[in-house]
């Protein structure tokens, strides 16, 4: 793990604080989430809910989580056997590579990734095949080219990674991206981990689609999701793993002996939540569709380039027009110079030249504050930069 050293977005956020910077690396939004869920964790802990919950997570919380499934996409999930509560779905991701991924296995990302497959993968001994998502020439939405796709798979192949909506690049994967994945899993037998935290936060229009609900997709696919970015509650950490139960048994065997259980006040409160705040969820989407615009034309107005993003708290920006070519000294330099911080989107990627030109901007925060970032970043494009 040497090789991984600090993360970016610890990085950005140092730089920020140092410089006193706007911050729109790190994808945390500045406002709560709504005040029943905040009101009943508090209840619960002066209640006494301050012990170990059940190591598979509080039952009201994973029925709760099969309902939703259920509502949203029809799929029906058994909360005692298919639905696990994890430490953020960043714990699910971990204990799922390590628990399903043996040394050697490869592993298909789709590259820019965030950065937490990367380093699970390698602590499960695993080798990433990575696909590259491009700006589309017509749309500016970055996808996969399906031939590249089916040229990852090799014999040692054992899982294709998705993440939908996608994180640093805004992409929701249309059906016929899924039907392309899902061919592939079936045609080799693969197993498909999804990552849908951002599953909520789609803009225009757009459905989120879960892979498990293709044709012989839902017996080998687990899935994680999170309150994090349902909710705006990012520092919660509480998450969970959905799929069949050979594989969240699997998934369960790893975690008990990583963190073992979540917090359980906090589960009951989001079981209520999930309950009874949807339309809470329908008014954030709006809000951050309308931060993503005001960012993007800022951003485009500043001399960026703005790539589509259809879901997620991103955009990308592409800074040659600025007439700069590295991404990762142009994000060093903006704190101090600028005053604003953002993240490179090369270090998403293996391949880092295809990503070396972008920076991820994050909209999830009050207009007050993306309007000072744009001013800024017009100031500083204005001095010459």
């Amino acid at each position: 793990m040497r090789v991984y050293g600090e993360t970016i977005f610890a990085e950005m956020t140092r730089l920020a604080m140092e410089t006193g910077s706007v911050n729109l690396g790190q994808g945390f939004p500045d406002t709560d989430g709504p005040r029943s869920l905040l009101e009943g964790a508090s209840r619960r802990v002066l209640e006494g809910v301050n012990q170990y919950p059940p190591g598979p997570g509080r039952p009201e919380l994973r029925q709760a989580v099969s309902r939703y499934r259920a509502r949203h996409y029809g799929i029906e999930l058994d909360p005692d056997s298919e639905v696990y509560i994890t430490v953020g779905a960043t714990a699910g991701i971990a204990a799922a590579m390590l628990a399903l991924v043996e040394r050697g296995d490869e592993v298909i990302v789709f590259e820019p990734m965030y950065d937490s497959y990367a380093a699970m993968i390698t602590l499960a001994g695993g080798v990433r095949r990575s696909v590259t998502l491009r700006p589309d020439a017509v749309s500016g939405r970055f996808t996969f080219d399906p031939e590249e796709l089916r040229a990852a798979v090799g014999p040692r192949t054992r899982m294709v990674l998705v993440n939908s909506p996608h994180n640093p690049t805004g992409t929701v994967f249309t059906p016929d991206e899924l039907e392309e994945i899902a061919r592939v899993c079936r045609e080799h037998d693969l197993i498909a981990f999804t990552d849908e935290v951002y599953e909520f936060l789609t803009f225009d229009g757009r459905p989120h689609v879960p892979l498990a609900t293709l044709p012989g997709m839902r017996e080998r696919t687990v899935s994680v999701s999170s309150v994090g970015k349902m909710f705006a509650v990012t520092g919660w950490k509480t998450g969970w793993v959905m799929g069949p139960e050979p594989l969240v048994s699997a998934v369960r065997t790893v975690n008990q002996f990583l963190t073992f259980s979540a917090n359980g006040a906090l589960q009951l409160a989001v079981a209520d939540a999930i309950d009874d705040e949807w339309e809470w969820v329908a008014a954030q989407r709006a809000a951050l569709q309308g931060k993503r615009d005001r960012l993007a034309s800022g951003l485009a107005a500043a001399g960026f380039e703005v790539n589509v993003s259809e879901g997620t708290y991103f955009v990308m920006a592409d800074i040659r027009p600025l007439g700069f070519g590295s991404g990762l000294d142009v994000a060093r330099a903006l704190p101090g110079g600028a005053g604003v911080a953002a993240v490179p989107a090369q270090v998403f990627y293996d391949h880092q030249e295809e990503g070396a030109h972008l920076l991820r901007f994050a909209f999830c925060k009050r207009d007050e504050v993306l309007d000072e970032a744009v001013s800024r970043l017009t100031a500083w494009h204005g001095r010459g930069a």
